[in-house]
C-alpha cells in the first residue's frame, strides 16, 4: 500500500485485506470516463469495505447504524434549523433506518434528495433574510429567543421558518448594536465634543453589517462549494460513526493535510481570501518567493493567473480553491500574475515557485532568566514530519537542535510546550522522547485482536538531562499525550496544566484511495484516515478518554467543563493491557509537587481563573436570550459587572523577559516579519502565569534533585505509523 508504513506493513491482516480489496475493485472499473454519481458509488462502497475490514473497532452497519448517520448528516447541514421545515424532515425520515442498505446497493437517493432540498431552501433563506433586514427591527417588543437548537423542533411551516430567522437576526443585529453603543459612550468620554450617532443610525449600521456577513456566507456556500464538496459531508457523516478520527478526505483536503503534517508546500508562499467576488492576497509567508520578490503586497487583488508564456486566465467568479491551485505548482516553475494594487494600478507580477515553509507549524525557542536561573522553553505546536522525504525538518531533529542551542546557552531547565499540540507524527514522538531518556519503552501499541507492540528508543544516549516540565492543556491530543505519558511515567519530569489532556489513544493510517482502483477514470479519490490501532502508556493504562492527569493541575477556563475525547459520543472505550518493562528515572517528585500546589492555591491569579471558570461553568445552559432592548442591555450590563471582576486575568503580567537565541537575533534583524511574530509569542509569555509557575518548578527540581549534566544524541532511524 502506497500510504501505509513500514509499523503497519508487519500486520498481515491488513495486507491481506489489501489484496482482496484491490482484486474486486479491479473487476468492475469502467473504461471510459463517468459522470461524478458513479464515483461517488464507487466511494461508497470503497470506504464501507476498507472500515469493516480495516478499522480498529468496526461496528455493524444496521438499522442503528443508519439513525445515527442520518443524525448526524442533518444536523451537520442544517445545525441552526433555518433551512428544512418540518415537512422535509418527514420526507427525508423514510430514510433513517434505511441508509446501511442503501449503501450496500450504492444508492444515491437519500443523499440527491437531502442535497437538492438543501440547496433550494439555501437559496429561499437569501429573499427571507434580505426582507427581514431591509427596515428596522422593533426593540421595545417582549420576546425571547433561545438557541439550544439541538432540543428545538423543526419549524412547520414558511410562516415560522420566517419567524426564526427573525429571531435569529434580531439577536444578531441587537448584540451588534449594543457593542456599537458601547464604542460611542468610550469615544465621548475621550472627546466631549464627539458627537454621539443616535441608536436609528447604529441599528441601521448593524443591520448592514449582518446582510453583509450573510451575504458574504452565502456566496461561499453557493458558489464555493460543489456537489462533492456536500458529499464528502455526507461521506464523514458514516465514517465518523466508526469513531471520531475516522475521516475521509477529499483530493483538495488530503493536500492541505500533507501540508500541515509537513509544514512545507511547493508554491508562491502568499494566503489567500475571497473578498466579495474578488481574490485578494492576505498574507504573505515570511521566506517565501512572493515576500522575497517584494512585488506582491497584502491588499492586491488577484485579477488573472498565467503559467510562464501561455495566455492568462480570467479568475473573475472562480472558486477560491481552484485558484489556488493555478498558482501553486513545482517548485522552479513561473507563474504570472495579474494584480490590482490598492492604488488601483494594473501590474502583470512574475514569481519563480519555489518551496515554502509554514514557519508557525514548526519548534521555536526562547531563553529566560527567573531567580537567577537561566530556563529555557521549547513551544512545539505539532509533532510534524514530511512523510513523503524524511530528509526533510521534521519536530525530532527540530526540538533536538533547539536544545542544543538552549545548552550553548547554559540554561539550568527546559520547558516542553504542548499547550493546543493535536498530535502528528508517531515515528516522531519515540524519537524526541528519546532526547530526554535512556533507551527503553515509550509507548505500546496494539491492533485488532492482536498482542500489542513496544516501540521503543534504542539509543541509550540522552541529551537532555536536567530538569524537565511538560506543560498541557485540554487540547493537547495524541502523540503530545504519547510524550507527556512517557515523560511522567519514568519519572523522567513533572507535567503540569490543565486538569486532564484531550484523551486521544488512538493510531490512524492515512489510505490513499486511488491505489485501490486500476486504470482510474474518475480522477483524483482522495483518501482515508481511518482508525487502525490503539495506543497504550508504559504503565499499561490507555489515554483514551481519560488523557493524562496533570501531576500538577493549574486553573482554566475550562476547568469544570467537559472537554476533548471524554465528550464524544462514539469515542472508543478506554481499557488497560499489561505494562511494559521501563525503570523510573526518579523515585518520587512529591515534594516539588506539593510545593507547586501550595502555590498555586494561594496565588491570587490562579483564583481568580478558577473562579472565572466556575462562572462560565454555570453559564453553559444559558440558552434563553431577552430580544427587548432595555432588558437585553440590563444582562449586559450585569455581565459586564462580572467580567470588570475578571479583566485582571488578560492583564497579568509576570514580569519576565524572554529573549530569542542568538542565531534568531541574526534572523529577526534581517526579518521584519519574524520579528514581529517573536516579539508577539515574547509579549504572550509574559501575560502567562502558566509559563511563571513551570519556571517555578523547574527551579524547586534543580534545588532538589539536578546537578547540570551535558549529553548529545545519534539521530533516530525507527519508521513508525502516523498519529494525529
Amino acid at each position: 500500500m502506497k500510504r501505509i508504513f513500514e509499523f503497519m506493513k508487519r500486520n498481515y491482516k491488513i495486507i491481506l485485506f489489501v489484496t482482496v480489496i484491490s482484486a474486486v475493485l479491479w473487476s468492475f472499473m469502467p473504461s471510459k470516463k463517468v459522470e461524478d454519481p458513479e464515483k461517488d458509488k464507487l466511494l461508497l462502497e470503497l470506504l464501507s469495505f476498507i472500515l469493516e475490514k480495516g478499522h480498529y473497532s468496526p461496528i455493524a452497519m444496521d438499522d442503528d447504524f443508519s439513525k445515527d448517520v442520518y443524525t448526524k448528516y442533518i444536523d451537520g447541514v442544517d445545525p441552526t434549523k433555518r433551512f428544512f421545515l418540518q415537512s422535509d424532515i418527514d420526507e427525508f425520515s423514510k430514510y433513517q433506518d434505511k441508509i446501511d442498505d442503501l449503501i450496500r446497493d450504492k444508492d444515491l437517493t437519500f443523499f440527491d434528495l437531502t442535497n437538492n432540498r438543501l440547496l433550494k431552501r439555501i437559496e429561499e433563506s437569501r429573499a427571507i433574510y434580505d426582507e427581514i433586514l431591509s427596515k428596522p427591527f422593533d426593540f421595545s417588543k417582549e420576546e425571547t429567543i433561545n438557541v439550544d437548537y439541538d432540543h428545538l423542533p423543526y419549524v412547520k411551516n414558511e410562516k415560522e421558518l420566517k419567524d426564526r430567522w427573525r429571531k435569529q437576526l434580531k439577536l444578531s443585529v441587537l448584540s451588534t448594536v449594543t457593542d456599537k453603543e458601547k464604542l460611542e459612550e468610550e469615544k465621548f468620554k475621550k472627546d466631549s465634543t464627539y458627537e454621539k450617532k443616535p441608536f436609528k443610525v447604529l441599528e441601521k449600521e448593524a443591520r448592514e453589517s449582518s446582510e453583509k456577513s450573510l451575504n458574504d456566507y452565502f456566496n461561499f456556500i453557493q458558489k464555493e462549494l460543489d456537489r462533492n464538496d456536500w458529499f464528502s459531508i455526507f461521506l464523514n457523516s458514516i465514517v465518523e460513526r466508526f469513531d471520531p478520527h475516522t475521516f475521509y478526505f477529499s483530493p483538495d483536503d488530503k493536500d492541505k493535510f500533507d501540508i500541515s503534517m509537513s509544514g512545507k508546500f511547493e508554491g508562491i508562499g502568499a494566503r489567500l481570501q475571497k473578498k466579495n467576488d474578488a481574490v485578494e492576497v492576505s498574507e504573505l509567508i515570511s521566506g517565501g518567493p512572493a515576500w522575497r520578490g517584494k512585488e506582491l503586497e497584502a491588499g492586491d487583488v488577484i485579477l488573472k493567473v498565467g503559467q510562464a508564456d501561455e495566455e492568462p486566465l480570467d479568475i473573475a467568479g472562480m472558486r477560491l480553491d481552484d485558484v489556488v491551485k493555478k498558482i501553486k505548482g513545482p517548485k522552479g516553475t513561473e507563474v504570472r500574475l495579474t494584480v490590482k494594487k490598492v492604488d488601483g494600478t494594473i501590474e502583470v507580477i512574475s514569481i519563480i515557485r519555489d518551496e515554502v515553509e509554514t514557519e508557525e507549524t514548526f519548534a521555536k525557542s526562547s531563553t529566560v532568566e527567573k531567580d537567577g536561573k537561566k530556563f529555557g522553553i521549547i513551544y512545539l505546536p505539532k509533532f510534524y514530519i514530511s512523510f513523503d522525504n524524511k530528509a526533510e525538518r521534521d519536530a525530532f531533529k527540530d526540538v533536538a537542535l533547539e536544545i542544543e542551542r538552549l545548552k550553548e546557552q547554559g540554561v539550568q531547565g527546559i520547558v516542553m510546550d504542548l499547550r493546543g499540540n493535536g498530535g502528528g507524527s508517531l515515528e516522531t514522538v519515540v524519537n524526541m522522547t528519546g532526547l530526554f531518556i535512556k533507551e527503553g519503552p515509550v509507548v505500546q501499541v496494539k491492533s485488532a485482536n492482536r498482542k500489542q507492540d513496544v516501540l521503543f528508543d534504542k539509543d541509550p544516549q540522552v541529551q537532555w538531562d536536567g530538569p524537565l516540565v511538560v506543560m498541557v492543556d485540554n487540547f493537547s491530543a495524541s502523540a503530545s499525550e504519547i510524550f507527556a505519558a512517557a515523560i511522567q511515567d519514568y519519572k523522567r519530569g513533572i507535567v503540569i496544566g490543565s486538569k486532564h489532556t484531550y484523551g486521544k489513544g488512538t493510531v490512524q493510517n492515512v489510505i490513499d484511495l486511488n491505489q485501490f482502483v486500476r486504470g482510474n477514470s474518475y480522477g483524483d479519490l482522495g483518501a482515508l484516515k481511518t482508525t487502525t490501532q490503539k495506543f497504550y502508556r508504559i504503565n499499561g493504562g490507555s489515554t483514551q478518554r481519560e488523557g493524562v492527569l496533570s501531576d500538577v493541575v493549574l486553573p482554566d477556563r475550562f476547568g469544570y467543563l467537559d472537554m476533548g475525547e471524554r465528550d464524544e459520543k462514539y469515542a472508543l472505550p478506554w481499557d488497560k493491557i499489561d505494562p511494559a518493562d521501563y525503570q523510573e528515572v526518579f523515585n518520587t517528585f512529591e515534594p516539588i509537587i506539593n510545593r507547586s500546589k501550595a502555590r498555586v492555591a494561594q496565588n491570587a491569579q490562579f483564583k481568580l481563573i478558577d473562579e472565572n471558570a466556575k462562572w462560565i461553568f454555570e453559564r453553559k445552559d444559558d440558552n434563553e436570550f431577552d430580544l427587548n432592548l432595555k432588558k437585553y442591555e440590563k444582562e449586559e450590563e450585569k455581565t459586564d459587572a462580572i467580567l470588570k471582576k475578571f479583566k485582571p486575568i488578560s492583564n497579568y503580567t509576570n514580569h519576565l523577559a524572554f529573549e530569542s537565541l542568538p542565531y534568531e537575533v541574526e534572523a529577526v534583524a534581517k526579518d521584519t516579519v519574524l520579528q514581529e511574530k517573536r516579539n508577539r509569542w515574547h509579549e504572550e509569555m509574559q501575560k502567562d502565569v502558566y509559563i511563571d509557575e513551570a519556571l517555578n518548578v523547574l527551579s524547586d527540581i534543580k534545588t532538589n534533585l539536578y546537578s547540570q549534566k551535558t549529553a548529545s544524541v545519534n539521530q533516530k532511524k525507527n519508521k513508525f505509523s502516523r498519529v494525529d
